[in-house]
């Protein structure tokens, strides 16, 4: 299985130890728990940017106030 070598200065590895310590994982357990959880967020936001995408003109149709002026057709509202 591969495997990395990370280096840390004292003040970080004592802060990880810390983290992983709270949540009362070993070093190794938190270090893959993390990037793992990391790789998941951005998976995550991705879908829900998509989604968000995918529904932009049904939500600006049903509420046409809480689209951004400079974003309604014939540009910016007049003062």
């Amino acid at each position: 299985m591969p495997s990395l070598n990370v280096p840390f200065t004292e003040e970080e590895l004592e802060g990880v130890r810390a983290a992983a310590a709270a949540e009362g994982k070993s070093l190794k357990q938190y270090l893959h728990d993390l990037g793992v959880r990391e790789m998941q967020r951005k998976q995550f936001i991705s879908g829900a940017s998509a989604w968000a995408e995918r529904l932009r003109d049904e939500f600006d149709e049903a509420f046409p106030d809480e689209v951004p002026p400079s974003e309604r057709s014939g540009g910016a509202a007049a003062a």
